[in-house]
């Protein structure tokens, strides 16, 4: 039978900690180093450092990567502008990373070398220029329905924004019923999608209980005297009512007397 082994029976290798670790000249590997002195130089700083192993003394120069500015094309919603941002030379910049800039979020979507080529990770030193979309804001495409009138429009909406198909929303002070949801793939009457996921949104005019619409001359006069149309102290009649006098189609012909 086995017997049950203990914590201490276990051997864990000790995890080694190095201050200001850096290679050694002399002793060929990365060691750590005392701070002797140190000299700002420009934008950097020139360590005088010892090693703790051999106790070489060697002057190590820090400096920051060269920053160069990259035009940038950024597109927030229908909008789009270039911008020049600075980035380390030494920096990779991928497809879909994600960066902030002018207090908003960017995903890259495009990057175009100095040779022309276009490519998904490069040094941003080989950079010729690239694109970014708002991360943070995406389009919704909508179909707007009154009646037998439909119109097409846009929303730029925060990506954490949900829609619920069914539910009433507000668009340009009015109130709209989300009819349906298409995601691509369904167009769902039911559900919450978020705002990224959705490929176009139907709205539809809800009914209004309290708009009335006289059908005909005589709901209209009514109307009128019972003020559900309103106040107006000029109000439009009717054709039918407009007009002067009205010829009955059997009005009986007088007789000719006779001689």
């Amino acid at each position: 039978m086995d017997e049950d082994v203990g914590d201490e029976d276990f051997i864990e290798e000790d995890e080694i900690i190095l201050d200001n670790a850096v290679e050694c000249p002399a002793c060929l590997q990365v060691t750590g180093h005392q701070i002797l002195r140190e000299k700002v130089k420009g934008k950097g700083i020139d360590y005088l450092v010892k090693c703790d192993e051999c106790g070489n003394v060697q002057t190590v120069h820090i400096r920051p990567p060269p920053v160069m500015k990259i035009p940038f094309v950024l597109t927030e919603g229908p909008h789009s502008y270039m911008e020049s941002i600075e980035i380390d030379a030494d920096e990779m910049l991928e497809l879909e990373d994600v960066f902030r800039h002018d207090e908003k979020l960017w995903s890259i979507n495009q990057i175009e070398m100095t040779t022309g080529k276009m490519a998904k990770s490069a040094e941003a030193g080989l950079i010729a220029r690239a694109s970014a979309l708002r991360a943070d804001m995406v389009r919704v495409k909508i179909t707007k329905t009154r009646g037998e009138d439909s119109t097409s429009d846009v929303l730029v909406v925060p990506a954490e924004t949900k829609y619920t198909a069914g539910f009433l929303m507000d668009l340009d002070s009015e109130t709209w019923r989300i009819r349906a949801i298409h995601t691509g793939n369904v167009r769902t009457l039911r559900g919450t999608v978020e705002a990224p996921e959705i490929k176009r949104m139907y709205l539809h005019e809800p009914p209004n209980p309290d708009y009335f619409e006289p059908r005909t001359p005589r709901e209209r006069r009514q109307a009128w005297k019972e003020g559900r149309l309103g106040y107006n102290p000029d109000p439009i009649l009717p054709k039918e009512i407009t007009k002067k006098g009205v010829t009955p189609t059997n009005k009986r012909k007088k007789k000719r007397p006779r001689n």
